[in-house]
């Protein structure tokens, strides 16, 4: 028999930050690579997120008419920046490092166009997507 306490928040198992080494790029004191650290984020802040994201086109032969598309890299960085915990991509003196000014800059700066890929599969993954296409679909409703 089920229970509506199952379902209560403070019963509601938490999921745990996970840790990934994206690059061996990043070492620390004992040459290690240091691994990137993310946490899940809730379906209202992926819908801020891609709301955040969406873009207003003019539609071509249609005077004053606009449709709405989520810009895919903008949301994609936007939502890697704030998935991640670790390292601070909110730092100034790691921002200043490379010459940006925002956590979303940060991440696509710091990785390389693979790595990126990588960590946003493994951030897709653990928040419950199972694949960039779906994203896409999921991004475009």
């Amino acid at each position: 028999m089920s229970t509506l306490s199952a379902f209560l928040a403070g019963n509601a198992k938490k999921i745990e930050k996970q840790a990934v080494v994206i690059s061996n790029r990043f070492v620390n004191a004992e040459g290690k690579p240091e691994p990137f650290e993310f946490v899940c984020i809730s379906a209202k802040e992926n819908a801020d997120l891609r709301r955040a994201s969406t873009v207003s086109k003019p539609v071509p032969g249609k005077r004053g008419q606009y449709t709405n598309d989520v810009d895919t890299a903008l949301y994609t960085a936007k939502l890697a920046a704030r998935c991640t915990v670790y390292p601070p991509l909110n730092d100034a003196e790691l921002q200043d490092s490379y010459g940006v000014h925002s956590a979303e800059e940060l991440i696509q700066i710091m990785l390389t166009s693979g790595e990126f890929d990588r960590y946003v599969s493994a951030i897709f993954e653990a928040n419950g997507f199972s694949g960039m296409a779906e994203l896409v679909e999921e991004a475009k409703n």
